[in-house]
C-alpha cells in the first residue's frame, strides 16, 4: 500500500474502512479458491491482499483506540 493510500485510509471514517475490509476479504476467498482447484497465476495476490487487510484493521484499531482515549 503506497503512502497516499495509508493517507487517504487513515483520513476515512471507520465504515468507510469496514466496506473495504469486506471487499478485500471476499477477494482473498475467490483467490484462494481459485488455489485450491489450480486456476491461480499470481500467487503474491494473496499476500498482497493480506497485507492490506492487516494495515486497513490496524488503521481501524487505531481509530477506535483513539475514541477510547478520548472517553476516559
Amino acid at each position: 500500500m503506497k503512502r497516499e493510500e495509508l493517507k487517504k485510509w487513515r483520513e476515512a471514517t471507520v465504515e468507510e474502512i469496514e466496506t473495504k475490509l469486506s471487499e478485500l476479504r471476499e477477494q482473498a476467498y475467490k483467490l484462494r479458491h481459485q488455489l485450491k482447484i489450480g486456476q491461480l497465476k499470481n500467487f503474491s495476490a494473496i499476500t498482497n491482499i493480506k497485507k492490506e487487510i492487516a494495515v486497513l484493521k490496524t488503521i481501524v484499531g487505531e481509530k477506535n483506540g483513539s475514541k477510547k482515549k478520548n472517553k476516559s
